[in-house]
């Protein structure tokens, strides 16, 4: 398994459908239908807010996206969305993604998202992938990392569980479970450094984004 920082072009078109797969239960109702979704991701998904793991053969395996001030691995803004779904459709959608966002930790860095091939699950590709952000969010001097799972995926909860996350807050999703089909997010997050003796002082906050 080859792990590195960015997302080719080459996989730029299976890398939005495997986000789709991954979390289209949850965005369905606000980015749907499918075939304009996938078009909307793969035309905002930012390669350079991504890390891709490769099999020897170069095939796509699985992909962990995080979040900047500079942007996600998949956002987009109102015009983005206007390309895609029009006018009136793009002040929908915008409206009812705001519910969804979350601000930028500045203290710690924060996943955007993990999904992995069907075919290649359960063979480790998910442990890897968590273990590059954590590497990712160390080189750029953070002390831990932070994510948000869903109720009603108790399997990748499971796996962040076992992989040293822990859930630290509850947020209720009130009546916009009807829309998103999900009752409650947790907030987990992982030391990087378990020895409080070798982390490095905390981050200065940065400014907020003017972009």
């Amino acid at each position: 398994m080859n792990i590195t920082t960015g997302i080719p072009d080459a996989n730029r078109a299976e890398a939005a459908a495997l986000y789709w797969e991954a979390f289209g239960a949850k965005l369905g109702f606000v980015m749907g239908p499918k075939d304009r979704a996938l078009v909307f991701i793969g035309n905002v998904l930012r390669s350079d807010h991504g890390i891709c793991a490769h099999d020897a053969d170069g095939r796509l395996l699985g992909v962990v996206g995080f979040k900047t001030h500079r942007g996600a691995l998949v956002s987009g803004n109102f015009t983005d969305l206007r390309r895609v779904y029009g006018w009136v459709g793009a002040a929908m959608r915008t409206s009812l993604l705001a519910a969804l966002e979350r601000d930028i930790d500045n203290d710690r860095f924060l996943m955007d998202g993990i999904f992995v091939a069907p075919a290649y699950r359960g063979r480790g590709i998910g442990t890897a992938l968590l273990d590059a952000i954590t590497a990712e969010a160390k080189t750029r001097g953070y002390r831990q990392v932070r994510l948000d799972v869903i109720d009603t995926n108790p399997r990748a909860r499971a796996l962040y569980l076992q992989q040293g996350f822990v859930a630290t807050q509850t947020y209720r999703m009130g009546l916009w479970r009807y829309i998103f089909g999900f009752r409650a997010v947790t907030t987990m997050v992982r030391d990087i450094y378990p020895d409080p003796i070798s982390a490095p002082a905390a981050k200065t906050k940065a400014p907020p984004s003017t972009t």
